[in-house]
């Protein structure tokens, strides 16, 4: 079974998916941290582990049922009303269902932390998730929207390594494993970080608007969908990431402003 790692091909397609998992797992990473946020603080850590260990096991599922997710993306209905052509398949109607769902959570949280900033943070959280298990069940819905792009993507990477279709398996199966393991250091890292640091959660929800509207339009673009004459293309994701790194970039030097004019004011105080 792992004599498909004698190939150096092989080496690189494991670090390559490995590193795109992870990459990949940032979107998720931010729902987890927000969604594990609203849970009393003995019960984060626990929601955060467990819906990373969960998006796991249902990875690995997906990847065994790798037939599945492909006859996903065949249309099965079609729109020609003059005006709006498209073919519709399960693949594109997930994704829009959890752009619409990542729309609706962020604008709602954003809404929330903007409109009632008087309230107390039990009562806040007294209004959305109040269990682990619905946490849980939110975080499993998000990482298997997000799951369906990595893992086609995944497969077709390792197409052609080896004859044998168990080496590519392996193969995705220990790049799952190995992102999730590393992101689990991570993770809760980040959630501490968030919750810390109420302009930061602001960024995130605004992250999780940016995902969700690409997450439609990449369902349209999947759907061959053209308004007016005009096809609608698919966000470039590498586009997506450089907003969202410049954005922490701009936000982490104004954090470091405003501690060192405390500084300033503190001595100047003296």
């Amino acid at each position: 079974m792992f004599e498909i790692f004698s190939s150096v091909d092989a080496w690189v397609a494991l670090l390559t998916l490995t590193f795109l998992e992870i990459v990949l797992g940032i979107d998720n990473i931010v729902f987890i941290s927000i969604a594990a946020n609203k849970l009393p603080s003995h019960q984060r850590r626990k929601a955060t582990n467990i819906g990373l260990l969960a998006a796991m096991v249902q990875r690995i599922l997906l990847l065994m049922a790798v037939s599945f997710l492909v006859s996903l993306k065949n249309p099965f209905l079609y729109l020609d009303t003059g005006w709006i052509q498209a073919g519709i398949s399960w693949q594109s109607i997930i994704l829009f269902a959890g752009g619409m769902f990542l729309l609706y959570k962020s604008t709602s949280e954003i809404h929330e932390k903007v409109e009632y900033p008087e309230h107390d943070a039990d009562q806040i959280k007294s209004r959305n998730i109040t269990t682990l298990s619905k946490a849980i069940v939110q975080i499993m819905i998000i990482d298997f929207i997000f799951s369906i792009d990595s893992i086609l993507t995944a497969v077709g990477m390792t197409n052609g390594i080896s004859k044998n279709p168990n080496d590519a398996l392996l193969i995705m199966v220990i790049a799952v494993v190995i992102s999730i393991l590393i992101m689990m250091i991570f993770a809760n890292g980040i959630r501490k970080f968030i919750e810390s640091n109420p302009t930061v959660q602001i960024l995130a929800l605004s992250f999780l608007i940016l995902i969700g509207f690409m997450l439609i339009t990449e369902a349209a673009h999947l759907s061959h969908t053209v308004i007016f004459d005009q096809s609608i293309g698919a966000i470039p994701k590498g586009y997506l990431y450089f907003a969202i790194a410049f954005s922490l970039l701009v936000e982490f030097l104004n954090m470091r402003l405003q501690k060192n004019m405390v500084k300033t004011n503190d001595k100047a105080g003296k």
